[in-house]
């Protein structure tokens, strides 16, 4: 038996950072992993997807530049290539990161962990025991009855990433950020598609005039973009995959992609040998400052909260201080920063205009079109807003839509974690010419009340 002062199950973003953090510490660590040093993030999410589009911004570029008769030509990728790249970037990292491990005394055991008691872990045939745990265990794609992939015609994300020439046509259930950002590179590779969403409309999770405005923008992409109705079933007729929809119509794609949602990651762990609850699908319940059971935290996907790589590296960061006495405050992340990347980007720090009303606060909307901005201009892709969210005069939120909008987020989430008023705008120099620029125009625009 091996004893350890904190236990690591899963070495995605939330788990590698509470490692170290712990060993910075001078703790004894052990980090678990069953599959790959960094998760889903680098191995098949966030990391090959952003390889996927960067290797492929330029055709975006040129094409809006031919659209102004600026250029024309052709430029074909090379998918063998690319894929090739893609391997040996998270090949790199992986060895990367277990050289830092093995730098900061981190034991690194590669296994299935499940829990074997209330301060016990069990990785095949060896018991560890802790002081404290972290679970981090993640999530991975979800499907609904009928809609399972076989990996042939009807595909998940991972994949997607890995077919070797661009399908004449791709069906995409689903248009959260997995969704649009894969829908977005297979179609700068000449693919015809298709996107289905149940909800009321694309990016349900934004808002709702950005999600309007991305809609209209990737329509005259010529995307066809079906929302509001559920997809009945798929069927591989050999050649193309049947969509059905509720309604009775029905969709003909060369490859399909569920793109549906996400599952965390818990079935194996025994969690109940350590009192660990569970809600929903298999959600770690956790309290205000992230644990599930005494001495055992959750971070990242696995608990539900906020599925996004770095909301788990910064609870990661905060489970262990807390373990540790550093902190004794509840867990609080602030206005959580997020992204949908591609030619046509939307991003958000802080609450919309929707959420503010649901809680009863007073609520007023300030725009800067991107029109008016000289970089969007530069770029050929002058589509697309900047909102920012009022209340009392305070800023509480800022979204984005439109070419470049991912980088306007860190300065967003700065801007309402510290409660920037107009006054704060004019105390600011924004440099010229920059897309920064269009956060300024949108907080010192009239202000509409709802």
């Amino acid at each position: 038996m091996s004893q350890f002062d904190i236990i690591v199950i899963g070495a995605g973003p939330g788990g590698y950072a509470a490692a170290l953090l712990a060993s910075q510490r001078g703790k004894t660590v052990a980090l678990i992993e069953k599959e790959h040093l960094g998760g889903t993030c680098l191995n098949w999410g966030c990391i090959p997807t952003k390889l996927y589009l960067g290797a492929t911004a330029h055709l975006e570029g040129l094409h809006a530049q031919s659209r102004l008769r600026l250029c024309s030509g052709t430029i074909n990728m090379d998918m063998a290539a690319l894929k090739k790249r893609k391997s040996a970037f998270v090949s790199a990292t992986h060895k990367a990161m277990g050289c830092c491990l093995e730098k900061h005394g981190v034991t690194l055991i590669l296994g299935r962990a499940r829990l074997s008691g209330a301060k016990a872990v069990t990785v095949d045939d060896r018991e560890l025991t802790f002081g404290n745990l972290v679970i981090a265990t993640g999530s991975s794609p979800n499907w609904f009855p009928g809609m399972e992939p076989d990996h042939s015609r009807i595909l998940d994300s991972t994949d997607l990433l890995d077919l070797e020439e661009a399908p004449e046509s791709l069906a995409v259930i689903g248009a959260g950020a997995i969704g649009l950002e894969m829908a977005d590179f297979w179609h700068r590779l000449g693919t015809q598609i298709h996107v289905i969403e149940a909800a009321p409309r694309i990016a349900p999770a934004e808002d709702e005039e950005i999600a309007q405005t991305l809609h209209g923008m990737l329509k005259r992409k010529k995307w066809n973009i079906v929302t509001g109705k559920r997809v009945a079933g798929l069927v591989n007729e050999g050649d193309a995959v049947l969509v059905r929809l509720e309604d009775g119509a029905e969709i003909r794609a060369a490859k399909t992609l569920v793109a549906v949602g996400r599952k965390p990651n818990t079935a194996g762990l025994c969690l109940d040998q350590a009192g660990v609850a569970l809600s929903g699908p298999g959600w770690i319940s956790t309290d205000e400052f992230l644990r599930a059971a005494p001495d055992i935290y959750a971070v990242g996907d696995v608990n539900g909260r906020t599925l996004l790589a770095h909301a788990a590296e910064h609870q990661g960061h905060y489970a262990v201080r807390h373990a540790l006495g550093e902190t004794s405050a509840p867990y609080e992340p602030g206005p959580m920063p997020g992204c949908i990347y591609g030619s046509i980007e939307v991003m958000r720090a802080g609450s919309t205009a929707a959420e503010l009303q649901v809680a009863g606060r007073p609520v007023a909307v300030s725009r800067a079109n991107l029109g008016a901005n000289p970089i969007s201009q530069a770029h050929g892709q002058a589509q697309g807003l900047v909102k920012a969210v009022w209340s009392d005069g305070v800023l509480h939120g800022v979204s984005a839509v439109g070419h470049g909008a991912s980088h306007l987020v860190t300065l967003a989430e700065i801007m309402v974690r510290d409660g920037w008023t107009v006054e704060t705008v004019h105390q600011h120099i924004f440099a010229h010419p920059t897309l920064d620029e269009a956060l300024r125009d949108a907080l010192v625009a009239p202000q509409e009340a709802l």
